[in-house]
């Protein structure tokens, strides 16, 4: 999953089919293919390749200019960065686990040499629903006070200072889970808060050896010889010691920092992300700054009441698959699709409007959901003022049965629509040439 789904699976957490489809890492899109209802949105080509051609130019000579629109967007008084003053650190390494190791050890030297750093597509982990996923970010800029701020590189236009807020504000629910996968990096490399939890900090331990283990296995067969005979000569409670080593130690046999050092580390998100965008529909960039605060504490909650893969998987029936079962050359499903349908109708889904611009699936699930009759078509709004109204016939039965001059039933969505329905009546009763909705 990458941030833009975790977004939008954070905007609808009730939606237990998405959160089982992408945490088994089903592509959604070839399943929707195959039921008939193909997604109707996406990125073209040319938009793909003027938004990768625009990230190369902010990106050039080693994101001067980039860092140079955060400074001035900053306006914190502090020392523009000079010449070569911007650091970029080499993150490649083997495997996604290599990488979002390599980009905490690059945070942390970057942090502790007080300097501006800036990393290009770093990698970052974040637990969904006890299934990790790994999120790249455009960029981070490590500022020389040791505060780190996510910067989102986009192709849509900003003209005269502002941008579509609909762009925006998908932007930033984007950069809320940038932020938050970053504000885990920095809890580990940094001091531990206060009254914490002993058992979070050891899973943490852990998982920062076993990254940093994936960083030293570029060259497998001289890592594993050393390994070897590295713990045939150590004692067992060194061993131990060492599986249970606190991040920092971690990090600092890899030669960035003695553990004294990795003590007082200090390192913290910004809660503002830099929006990089075109300027007046040319290809000079421009910038502005934008609060995720909001987002990121809607982004926390939402994924804290995910329900956990392993729950969803376990109520469906036995033998349930997703296999499209393709043919040879991996082009054609061959699969019945009543056998596909019944599947995915197998887990529950939350259909709301909103997701035929986010979610591959969402035109079956609207054509399942207009089929039962079902609120939710509508809109999340017109079910929030229903209440206990599920379906269409519900609604038009608590409206038609009876007049709005009735006493009041106790129900104010029963009364609301009553009424409603008097009012129309009498507006077509005052015009008999109107015709009728039908």
């Amino acid at each position: 999953m990458d941030a833009r789904a975790l977004a939008a699976l954070a905007a609808n957490p009730g939606c237990r089919r998405r959160a089982l489809l992408d945490g088994a890492g089903v592509d959604k899109g070839a399943l929707a293919q195959a039921l008939g209802a193909p997604a109707n949105f996406g990125q073209s080509q040319f938009a793909h390749q003027r938004g990768n051609s625009f990230e190369a130019r902010v990106k050039a000579d080693g994101g001067a200019d980039l860092v140079r629109l955060l400074h001035e967007r900053l306006r914190d008084g502090s020392e523009p960065p000079g010449p070569g003053a911007v650091a970029t650190p080499d993150l490649t390494a083997p495997g996604p686990q290599g990488r979002t190791a390599r980009t905490a050890l690059a945070l942390r030297e970057a942090t502790e040499a007080g300097r501006w750093a800036l990393l290009d597509h770093p990698m970052v982990s974040l637990d969904v629903a006890g299934s990790p996923a790994f999120l790249e970010p455009d960029a981070v800029v490590v500022h020389p006070d040791g505060s780190w701020t996510v910067i989102e590189i986009k192709s849509f236009p900003m003209v005269d200072g502002s941008a579509d807020p609909a762009k925006v504000g998908a932007a930033a629910r984007q950069s809320a889970v940038y932020t938050l996968a970053l504000e885990r990096v920095a809890s580990m490399i940094g001091r531990p808060p206060e009254g914490g939890s002993d058992t979070a900090e050891a899973v943490e331990a852990v998982d920062a050896v076993e990254a940093a283990e994936a960083v030293e296995a570029v060259d497998v067969a001289e890592t594993a010889s050393a390994a070897m005979t590295a713990d045939a000569a150590a004692p067992a409670g060194t061993r131990e010691a060492a599986t249970s080593a606190d991040p920092a130690e971690t990090a600092a046999r890899e030669g960035s920092v003695a553990p004294a050092e990795a003590a007082s580390v200090r390192a913290r998100v910004r809660h503002q992300v830099l929006l990089v965008c075109p300027k007046d529909f040319s290809n000079l960039p421009t910038a502005e700054l934008v609060d995720v605060r909001k987002q990121l504490a809607v982004t926390r909650r939402q994924l804290d009441r995910l329900t956990r893969i392993e729950e969803i998987a376990a109520a469906l029936p036995e033998g349930t698959t997703f296999d499209l079962r393709l043919t040879d050359d991996g082009r054609n499903p061959t699969r019945p699709v009543e056998e596909l349908t019944a599947a995915v109708d197998a887990v529950d889904a939350a259909y709301a409007p909103e997701c035929l611009s986010t979610c591959e699936l969402a035109a079956h699930c609207r054509t399942r959901s207009r089929a039962a009759g079902q609120v939710e078509a509508l809109g999340r709004g017109v079910r929030g003022e229903l209440g206990g109204l599920t379906t269409v016939d519900a609604v038009l039965t608590a409206a038609m049965n009876g007049p709005a001059d009735e006493a009041p039933t106790g129900d104010p969505a029963v009364d609301a629509l009553r009424r409603a329905a008097a009012l129309r009546a009498e507006a077509l009763a005052s015009r008999p040439e109107a015709v009728a909705c039908r």
